[in-house]
């Protein structure tokens, strides 16, 4: 099955995959935004890449990668504990561009804590192939959300 998408489906998700309900700010303008739980109690962060989220060449821009990147790894701390978080650190490594279409998925898995700091290592991906990988310093809020 072709991760790209036709003009009539490129708002239906892949299976699983639930819309998120952010109705302002950075979530809206950069969306949608959709996320799916995983059979081992994780999750998946996806979106499409449409017109607004590309760069001259027509694939995804850089800056619109690292926002999800963002919004992908850290919640890997709201996943596990209902705390909030902020950014402090975001490395990450461009491998691919995807296209216009390109149904683009991300997660992140917690590798330490250190007091209120906790550091995560993320992988975004289009099928089976690495679109980026990255390191992250998040700091958590003690309030639920």
């Amino acid at each position: 099955m072709s991760e790209i998408f036709s003009s009539r489906d490129s708002d239906v998700p892949p299976p699983g995959f639930r819309r998120l309900a952010w109705n302002s700010g950075y979530g809206l303008t950069v969306g949608p935004l959709y996320e799916k739980d995983t059979e081992d109690g994780g999750y998946v962060r996806a979106f499409r890449v449409g017109p607004h989220h590309t760069n001259m060449l027509n694939n995804c821009h850089g800056g619109m990668l690292m926002g999800f990147a963002d919004v992908a790894f850290g919640h890997v701390i709201s996943h596990k504990t209902g705390l909030n978080w902020v950014t402090v650190r975001l490395v990450i490594d461009f491998v691919a561009s995807p296209p216009l279409g390109a149904w683009v998925e991300g997660a992140g898995k917690l590798t330490g804590e250190d007091g209120d700091f906790r550091h995560i290592q993320g992988r975004i991906w289009v099928g089976d192939t690495t679109i980026a990988t990255g390191t992250g310093i998040f700091k958590v809020w003690h309030v639920k959300r």
